[in-house]
């Protein structure tokens, strides 16, 4: 075969791979649209007003409820430290569950609360492996739900230090490694 030509294989391999990711990005904008669905029934029913956005990033489906510049009524449904929405997530992802019957990782935001909480968290990370780096000593951080850990882990990497969880739930907490 001369160079720059590609073999039937390698091309059916591409289109495969192709053909897969655009079944993953359908399949997971059909758990954005069910879990829509599901989030305009709750909004109907606790008469509350509120837009619905969603996208894929990744392999997740990401779910927001949006408000029309007060998001004070919207609070209600994030709780006290995110607790509310956390349980709604879960919700989200049976309702997505019983429809397609595979488990959902679906991301659920409110009033913008995951963005600001992935922003402060990725700062906190990123701090933290500067601590690391500047003592030579490992930093725990404070429990942490699963959301949290994984954005820290995210920020220590990027920052090029390794990271690793200890601990049970709901104590399970990000150890950042000096070296």
């Amino acid at each position: 075969m001369t160079e720059g030509t590609t073999s039937a294989v390698e091309a059916g391999s591409g289109a495969a791979a192709q053909e897969s990711a655009d079944t993953l990005v359908a399949r997971l904008e059909q758990e954005g649209e069910i879990a829509a669905d599901y989030l305009e029934g709750l909004l109907d029913i606790a008469d509350l007003d509120g837009d619905i956005d969603m996208d894929v990033e990744g392999d997740r489906a990401l779910v927001s409820i949006v408000g029309d510049g007060d998001d004070r009524s919207l609070q209600r449904l994030v709780g006290q430290d995110g607790e509310v929405l956390e349980a709604l997530q879960e919700l989200t992802r049976l309702a997505v569950h019983r429809e397609t019957g595979e488990r959902s990782r679906l991301m659920l935001d409110i009033a913008g609360f995951r963005a600001r909480k992935r922003s402060e968290l990725a700062e906190l990370g990123a701090k933290a492996a500067e601590q690391a780096k500047r003592t030579g000593e490992a930093v725990k951080l404070r429990p942490m739900t699963p959301f949290e850990r994984k954005v820290v882990h995210d920020a220590v990497a990027a920052a090029g230090l390794r990271s690793e969880s200890e601990g049970e739930e709901p104590q399970r907490c990000v150890v950042v490694l000096a070296g």
